[in-house]
């Protein structure tokens, strides 16, 4: 089997049983908003029969391949190309003002991690491009070759986490001097250079956090995210259920600020009732973050560092 027919959904049966109290034996509409190689949304669209998908990508050749993947479902799914930040507008084309499902599996999709010339894994030499929608945007090439010292340095500190943040970028702006940046081995091997022995033996492969941070640049993932979340929250039906795997803390951050800021009541503390209209208007669904577990992880080693957030609204969500 290739990388891609292998792929396997992180948590699936746990994202399934979340989602089965809002789903099941009703007509009900779940949005994919990460739609990738369509291994979420085929299980669910199997698991639910009255289920109607929509599922959205920036990357038009995930929703080909996704969509060869569902058509044995016909018209219970749908396509589009979309930024997840569009979730309104993709609904309101449509007619729909809530949903009674939202599904996020954030980053990277294993197509893109597996095809070498879109340049996200820096195992293999490969063009410095990065954008999850390829026909569209700045690469990471671009990323590199152009911005000044400083705003290298604080994509790396505030993307990548990169203690080495500042050391990187101005060996980065005096490579490039001599020749641009385009692919990907050169600049793994400056990063190995640039990174400290005692570090490069305890502190994981050197170029991983500069190609995450370059990777969240290029995409704008985080903005995204912090836009998108709220707009998903106001989307969703009273008993509706949303689902969120995320893959760094970056993420998981944003995805867990969102969700407590409508979990929490909003009656001024001391008073002995909850005042109406002021409850909480979601209720969380894990606690903290769940992760896979031991057997999941030797089965599909991707599944190491996702981190799962879901919650069910329970009130109105002020739009």
């Amino acid at each position: 089997m290739t990388g891609e027919t292998a792929h396997v959904p992180v948590l699936l049966d746990r994202v399934l049983a979340l989602f089965e109290p809002a789903l099941a034996d009703r007509d009900a509409v779940l949005v994919d908003a990460t739609l990738g190689l369509g291994g979420h949304a085929d299980a669910l669209l199997s698991a639910f029969p009255r289920l109607r998908l929509i599922g959205l990508d920036r990357d038009p050749d995930a929703l080909a391949r996704s969509a060869e993947r569902l058509a044995r479902h016909g018209g219970r799914a749908e396509f589009v190309h979309a930024v997840y930040d569009r979730i309104p507008e993709v609904l309101a084309d449509r007619g729909l003002s809530r949903v009674d499902g939202l599904l996020f599996d954030l980053g990277v999709s294993s197509m893109q991690l597996d095809r070498t010339e879109r340049g996200f894994a820096y195992a293999r030499d490969a063009p410095l491009d990065m954008r999850m929608d390829p026909t569209a945007g700045p690469t990471a090439a671009d990323v590199l070759n152009t911005y000044p010292a400083g705003e290298l340095t604080r994509i790396l500190r505030d993307y990548g986490e990169e203690r080495f943040a500042a050391r990187i970028a101005k060996a980065i702006v005096s490579e490039r001097e001599r020749e641009p940046f385009e692919r990907s081995e050169r600049l793994v091997k400056l990063l190995y250079d640039a990174v400290p022995a005692a570090t490069r033996r305890t502190g994981g492969h050197p170029a991983k956090r500069t190609f995450q941070a370059l990777r969240i640049e290029v995409n704008g993932e985080l903005g995204v995210l912090r836009a998108a979340i709220p707009a998903a929250l106001a989307a969703l039906a009273v008993g509706g259920r949303i689902v969120v795997e995320s893959y760094q803390s970056l993420e998981d951050r944003v995805v867990k600020q969102g969700f407590a800021e409508l979990a929490k009541s909003r009656t001024p503390q001391g008073l002995p009732v909850e005042l109406p209209g002021h409850g909480p208007q979601l209720k969380l669904l894990t606690r903290g973050a769940e992760k896979a577990g031991e057997t999941e992880i030797e089965q599909n080693p991707r599944a190491a560092s996702v981190r799962l957030r879901a919650a069910e609204r329970i009130g109105e969500v002020a739009r």
